[in-house]
């Protein structure tokens, strides 16, 4: 599913209630504001959905695979996605 699809979808599920430009307007508010929390290093919890974090990872040696010769990975910050539970157990029943 894209973000027009996903944006169909709400419009659907609001049965006209609201409009699909409203919608994308919301939508697009709420990843701004969710990747400049996370971003600044605060936690994003949405109960039941997913919890969002920056995380820092330490400067490490790897091994190119293709030659086998080590290098140096630097240090970095990732995102980690915590799955809620409500979510999983309802991919689960699928």
């Amino acid at each position: 599913m894209n973000k027009g699809q996903l944006i169909d979808a709400i419009s659907d599920k609001c049965e006209g209630r609201v409009s699909k430009r409203q919608i994308e307007e919301v939508l697009s508010t709420m990843t701004d504001v969710i990747t400049d929390t996370v971003a600044s290093g605060e936690k994003v919890t949405l109960v039941g959905f997913c919890t969002l974090e920056k995380t820092h990872r330490q400067a490490r040696t790897g091994r190119n695979p293709k030659t086998g010769e080590q290098l140096e990975i630097p240090a970095s910050y990732r995102v980690k996605v915590s799955i809620g539970k409500n979510f999983s157990d309802r991919v689960a029943a699928s």
